[in-house]
């Protein structure tokens, strides 16, 4: 396994330790702590594409490993934003929905003996999903903070709903970018749903 395959199968093990400090309220500073974790797992992200196409290690299961750990890495953080009270789940479902309409072509392609690589529109999709978990992650620690009295805000429930409210709304914008993306993909690669049996 290369170095590329190797950075996407760490993403997929730190999903559950972000997870588990998100919903671990009792734990100190847990939004910190799933904060750091979320990102270092966005950075391999970035990275293992970076070093495969400039050391020319792009492989088969690097173009299905790697966004089958990002969509992981979101379903995970947008099942505990639910649980949280940070979301609806018409936000997971519509991201799921996508999800699954673009893997069923690929798998269809894969059969044709086609790997299906992730177009730009599904890498800026994958961006906005993770920048939308980062800056929520980011608001709930903020609130955290004032909860303990380290910062202060003021009325604690009006910044709370504000800061809810950005949250869903970067989220939406995420949602947006998953149904325009996999929209296109699927029309780039109608070929398969036509000819598929």
């Amino acid at each position: 396994m290369n170095l590329p395959n190797k950075l996407t199968m760490l993403r997929l093990v730190l999903v559950p330790f972000y997870v588990f400090f998100l919903l671990m309220p009792s734990v100190p500073h847990h939004y910190l702590a799933a904060l750091i974790i979320f990102a270092a797992a966005s950075y391999t992200d970035h990275l293992d594409g970076k070093i495969a196409r400039k050391r020319n290690m792009i492989t088969d299961f690097g173009k299905f490993a790697d966004p089958l750990a990002d969509k992981i890495m979101i379903f995970a953080a947008l099942a505990c934003f639910i649980q949280l009270g940070l979301t609806s789940a018409v936000v997971l479902i519509l991201t799921a929905a996508r999800e699954f309409a673009v893997t069923s072509v690929r798998l269809v392609a894969a059969d044709k003996g086609k790997v299906v690589a992730a177009n730009v529109w599904g890498k800026l999709k994958t961006v906005s999903q993770m920048a939308a978990v980062l800056v929520i992650l980011l608001l709930q620690y903020l609130l955290e903070l004032n909860t303990l009295g380290i910062l202060s805000f003021g009325d604690a429930a009006a910044v709370g709903w504000w800061f809810h409210l950005a949250g869903e709304i970067l989220l939406w914008i995420s949602v947006v970018f998953a149904l325009l993306s996999g929209i296109i993909y699927l029309k780039q690669n109608f070929e398969f749903i036509r000819n598929a049996r």
